[in-house]
């Protein structure tokens, strides 16, 4: 149940990364959507829609592989001494 939860999870972002490519796309094509007033803007507002998303993702595995114990020695939380 814990996995499907993730996978859930994870499609959102990975509807917004998508979306984001989509406005990208459509702007190198001089395609103008309806609520972005230039070309400019839509692509600005894509791009930054699929840095977010493609970041949590990374940021979701990131986690995962840290608490696993599967990432390189460098990225590895600092024990404390107390």
């Amino acid at each position: 149940m814990g996995r499907f939860i993730a996978l859930m999870i994870l499609i959102i972002p990975i509807i917004i990364a998508g979306y984001g490519i989509k406005l990208m796309r459509d702007t190198i094509f001089q395609l103008l959507n309806s609520p972005y007033p230039n070309l400019s803007l839509q692509f600005s507002v894509g791009f930054l829609l699929f840095l977010a998303g493609l970041s949590f993702i990374g940021g979701f595995i990131f986690y995962r592989d840290r608490k696993n114990g599967k990432i390189a020695p460098r990225f590895q939380r600092k024990k404390t001494k107390p």
